[in-house]
């Protein structure tokens, strides 16, 4: 079974830049599509960024252009560099996890249902 751990989520102030790490243990996360959904207080979860593992990415309308997401494999660990950070960036941050086919429609992968993995989160504060 795959399992999910996160961590770098702190305080940071607007304009500043994060790391978030997120290092997968279990089973190898190959073939796995890896992604990124935060929760703000009082807010749904939110599609951040998925990377496939044909290594395709794809972000929100929100963090395009901002927040990178990227992968080592020998590592089993994901990352989301996230840049130009704002007050309504401020959330609650998982990681979560998909088994990644071909034929799968990639719109799929931007809606928590498709994900069965997930980890516990780590909290991004950003101060104005």
């Amino acid at each position: 079974q795959l399992q999910l751990v996160e961590s770098g989520g702190r305080l940071v102030r607007a304009g500043g830049s994060l790391r978030l790490s997120c290092v997968a243990s279990g089973r190898t996360f190959r073939h796995y599509a890896m992604a990124w959904f935060r929760q703000a207080p009082g807010k749904e979860r939110e599609f951040v960024t998925v990377l496939r593992w044909s290594g395709a990415s794809y972000y929100g309308d929100s963090v395009k252009g901002r927040f990178i997401i990227s992968r080592v494999n020998a590592m089993n660990t994901v990352y989301l560099q996230m840049n130009n950070l704002k007050p309504e960036d401020t959330a609650l941050y998982f990681c979560a996890a998909a088994r990644d086919y071909e034929s799968n429609n990639t719109d799929s992968y931007f809606f928590e249902p498709s994900y069965n993995v997930w980890g516990q989160g780590t909290q991004v504060t950003v101060s104005s």
